[in-house]
């Protein structure tokens, strides 16, 4: 009696996740951090304290519940987002602590006020982070609230222009909503419920920007018809610059929307359409409004009143000179010179005391993050997360070209902090929300589906299936 052999059995071992190696990393973030904190203290003759033990703890189980969040609810997300966004807020907290020393509110055992409000701020980041990546159980759902969030992010951008001077204006710019005991920049949080709006306009009203127009050097122009999004983007950042005399918000939320259209439709014409009416309506606001015309005028020329207008500039580039090549080394600086240097300016305080090789080494933490972010984009196989993603981290590119742009000289100052960096709540807060909607993206992209690790979309194909399918 024969008998056919048996197909033999293949046993697929489980797929890794890699949440082993964010662990690893995070280690490395807080020995960072922690080496750091002590050259610091170190430079500035301060001896070591328990205060420092009780700050580096903190450090270590706020990103501890953070890795166990992702653990538990996006486990196969990127491993390295996490990690360099620790890299990033412990070099700011460092800083930010070395800023309250040269400022005399650190001695004696205190950190100061602003490292002890940025921890605080970052325990809050890190909570919201946690909410949202336990809560975003498929980022799809978020289409679903597109023109709500497009709404409510377009409300926050107005509060501030119609609230009184005396609770919204700080430095002549109108961007913020004050209440008893703290205040808010409600920008920040506007930017990530408009790159939802956008997104998810996009994807529901894709025959709006595809139907093709005139045919002109070589480009396909929209229909006049349908040249209302761009009219009303337009409207909504020329308005914040001139009633807030926000440039920065305006030109980050403009710049993004530009950005999405073009990754969804690849038409150059909507982005040389766009560029025209904000080059338009910048050149009527310089001539028509005095703010507008002293930011350009320093910018220009920021040696022409060194110790008025140009005063923030002028130190700002003194910094960048006296750092070099390796900087002075930390607390061996004077970054307390440049006014705003624990907010605005915390890059030129990184220019000074670590140098054009460690300011070069913060920009590659946010490339890093950029193209991580693109690159899940890529991945993902809904049209509506790679919208979302590649907003997201297109936004992070824009605002750090801002920012470096404005600090160094190459733009004119806009008045943006540095995502993560900088001291302020309202920003760590949403950074860490933005955060949490590209790791949800990221896990939906990276998950086995059927037994298998998906495959990426291929480059050249992701921007024409962009918009298929939601």
């Amino acid at each position: 009696m024969s008998t056919q052999p048996q197909a033999p059995v293949t046993v697929v071992p489980p797929l890794p996740n890699r949440r082993n190696s964010e662990l690893v990393l995070l280690g490395f973030a807080a020995v960072i951090t922690t080496v750091a904190l002590l050259i610091v203290e170190a430079n500035q003759e301060q001896g070591l304290r328990w205060d420092l033990a009780q700050y580096i703890l903190g450090y270590l189980a706020l990103f501890g519940a953070a890795h166990v969040a992702v653990r538990r609810f996006a486990p196969y997300a990127d491993p390295l987002l996490l990690p360099v966004v620790a890299v990033l807020n412990g070099l700011g907290l460092v800083m930010i602590h070395r800023l309250d020393l040269a400022e005399g509110v650190g001695a004696g055992g205190d950190r100061g006020p602003s490292a002890n409000q940025q921890m605080l701020w970052t325990l809050v980041g890190v909570i919201a982070f946690c909410l949202v990546v336990g809560l975003l159980t498929d980022h799809r759902m978020l289409a679903r609230y597109g023109y709500v969030c497009g709404l409510v992010g377009l409300v926050l951008l107005v509060i501030p222009a119609v609230l009184p001077s005396s609770m919204s204006e700080e430095n002549g710019a109108k961007i913020w909503i004050r209440f008893q005991g703290f205040s808010i920049q409600p920008a920040e949080i506007s930017k990530i419920l408009l790159l939802i709006f956008f997104a998810s306009v996009l994807v529901s009203k894709r025959s709006l920007f595809t139907s093709a127009g005139k045919h002109i050097l070589g480009m396909n122009l929209p229909r006049p018809r349908d040249l209302a999004p761009l009219l009303v983007a337009w409207i909504a950042s020329v308005g914040v610059m001139v009633f807030e005399k926000d440039l920065g918000t305006s030109l980050l939320l403009y710049a993004s929307f530009l950005v999405i259209v073009y990754i969804a439709t690849d038409r150059i014409s909507w982005v040389l359409l766009g560029l025209f009416l904000f080059a338009a309506g910048s050149v009527v606001a310089y001539h028509a409004f005095a703010h507008v015309r002293v930011r350009v005028e320093t910018w220009l020329d920021p040696f022409a009143d060194p110790d008025g207008a140009g005063y923030q500039m002028v130190q700002s580039l003194f910094s960048f000179a006296t750092g070099g090549i390796f900087g002075t080394g930390l607390g061996n600086g004077q970054p307390g010179t440049v006014p705003a240097a624990s907010t605005d300016f915390i890059i030129a305080a990184i220019g000074e005391e670590l140098g054009l090789v460690g300011f070069a080494g913060v920009l590659m933490l946010y490339t890093i993050l950029v193209i991580r972010g693109l690159r899940t984009a890529v991945a993902v196989r809904d049209s509506f997360g790679k919208l979302l993603a590649a907003g997201l981290a297109s936004t992070l590119a824009i605002q750090l070209f801002i920012v470096v742009g404005g600090v160094t000289k190459l733009i004119p100052l806009t008045g943006l902090t540095t995502p993560w960096l900088s001291y302020g709540g309202s920003s760590l807060i949403a950074n860490y929300v933005l955060l949490a909607i590209l790791i949800c993206i990221s896990h939906s992209a990276r998950r086995p589906l059927d037994g298998k690790v998906p495959n990426a979309t291929p480059i050249a194909s992701a921007r024409t299936e962009v918009i298929g399918r939601v």
